[in-house]
């Protein structure tokens, strides 16, 4: 395994740092809790992605695909499929959403949204709105 491989992984029991993880049903590894933006209860299996292999052997992870423009990429299609999804392309987010807010409504961070949308708004796809953003219809 290196930084950066898709891997399968089962939830197991949550600790003060998060959860531990069983990666391709042979390796430990430990997903942080303070990068979690969806609900996960122990024996979930998720898709994940090797973050950091440690000094000591242990195995960060992350639910996220690492690399920068990898992930802001997957999250504009992730704010545009919202949006289609919606019956007039609206949606009540944006860049001043509580962070809580933007977390449970789009499973991101409030700094993953903002980039997404910030990239979605200079290729014109999307309209920025005091109550929200809205889908340029083309």
């Amino acid at each position: 395994m290196k930084v950066g491989d898709k891997v399968d992984l089962i939830i197991g029991r949550i600790s003060k740092l998060g959860f531990t993880v069983l990666i391709n049903h042979q390796h430990e590894g430990l997903l942080y809790k303070n990068e979690l933006y969806v609900k996960l209860a122990e024996g979930d299996n998720v898709v994940g992605y090797i973050k950091k292999i440690r000094d000591d052997g242990g195995i960060d992870v992350s639910l996220q695909p690492i690399g920068f423009k990898k992930t802001l990429v997957e999250n504009e299609i992730k704010v545009l499929d919202v949006l289609k999804k919606t019956e007039d392309g609206f949606l009540g987010l944006h860049d001043k959403s509580s962070p809580d807010d933007i977390k449970y409504g789009m499973n991101m961070s409030k700094k993953a949204f903002k980039s997404a949308i910030g990239g979605l708004y200079k290729l014109k796809l999307i309209t920025i709105e005091s109550d929200g953003i809205r889908l340029v219809k083309h």
